[in-house]
């Protein structure tokens, strides 16, 4: 069986640095390896309150920004999940055979409900199962993801298992697809969190549509350590680690190159030496977001069609798990 890889983001707000070397960037090198499936995951979106309007404008905004990153979608199926009703399908029947014990453990579910309290609802508990039908539906084999999220993956693993072991041979086994630096791109405002869209300090997180005068604002306000020196130490130096980590993503030089260019510097040196090479990454896929957001139709195009190519998939591989189920009539 061929490798495949599928992966997705959530359309809740402005894609951020964190989310490019986290996940996005990877996707590039992937899609000239394997065949891709890349999904705007918008039932992940709603298991926490959305604007309806809101949410369908940062659909198209992220459907820009896969483009703008260098998604082919001559080469990868770009597509909206929603719009691919057996996603939604095969988590309800995923969701008979996942154990609530194992649930309950699932690191985002606790992270989120102390947030949003009273306006959690059963979707925000249910959601990693959703995850495992997105990545089981279509035999994925690499599943690159930010570390956070491989609590999810082994989920996945472990549904396709047990439902391997009832009702005979259905899914694959997906494995994580982790980065060795760069898995979690922490907040420029505390380096004891991760970067997040949901953050509501604007200064902690570099857009992906920010442009050249943001990005500096933002990186020269980021917090650093008390002890000066550019130096690679995440448990003593969290903030300029992070910092360096995101030089190293840019650039590709190694945290010992990165040490040598600045030994004797200070933070000011650093911080617009990375600003200049941030703006000269980050700014090209900005302009880019917005020339595709200012042509909607082509973007309904090729969504349209990535939904076509993915329901095709989806429709034969519900069939087996149907059948393998006794759901229906033969």
């Amino acid at each position: 069986m061929q490798d495949l890889v599928f992966s997705g983001v959530q359309p809740t707000s402005g894609l951020h640095i964190g989310n490019y070397i986290g996940a996005l960037k990877q996707w590039i090198e992937l899609q000239h390896r394997f065949p891709c499936l890349f999904c705007i995951v918008d039932l992940h979106a709603i298991t926490v309150p959305q604007d309806p309007a809101e949410l369908r404008r940062n659909i198209l905004e992220v459907a820009a920004t896969y483009l703008a990153i260098g998604v082919n979608p001559e080469r990868s199926i770009v597509y909206v999940q929603s719009e691919v009703s057996e996603h939604a399908e095969l988590a309800w029947m995923l969701s008979t055979i996942a154990k609530m014990g194992q649930m309950e453990r699932m690191t985002q579910y606790k992270d989120k409900s102390e947030k949003y309290g009273d306006k959690v609802g059963l979707g925000l508990f249910s959601y990693p199962v959703l995850m495992a039908a997105d990545i089981l539906l279509y035999d994925t084999t690499v599943v690159p993801v930010g570390d956070d999220q491989s609590q999810h993956v082994e989920l996945a693993r472990d549904l396709a298992e047990r439902f391997n072991k009832h009702f005979g041979p259905t899914f694959t086994l997906p494995q994580v697809y982790l980065q060795k630096q760069g898995a979690r791109i922490m907040s420029l405002q505390d380096a004891s969190k991760k970067m997040s869209k949901s953050d509501a300090s604007g200064l902690s997180k570099i857009l992906l549509t920010d442009d050249a005068d943001t990005i500096r604002k933002k990186i020269m306000k980021a917090v650093t350590d008390t002890e000066p020196g550019v130096k690679f130490d995440p448990v003593h130096k969290p903030a300029v680690a992070n910092l360096m980590t995101i030089y190293h993503q840019m650039t590709g030089q190694t945290m010992e190159v990165i040490e040598k260019t600045f030994a004797g510097k200070g933070y000011g040196d650093f911080k617009t030496a990375l600003t200049d090479i941030v703006t000269a990454h980050i700014e090209p896929i900005s302009k880019k977001i917005h020339a595709y957001l200012a042509d909607p139709a082509e973007l309904t195009r090729l969504l349209n069609t990535g939904r076509n190519k993915a329901k095709h998939l989806a429709e034969q591989k519900m069939k087996l798990v149907r059948d393998r189920m006794g759901l229906g009539r033969s």
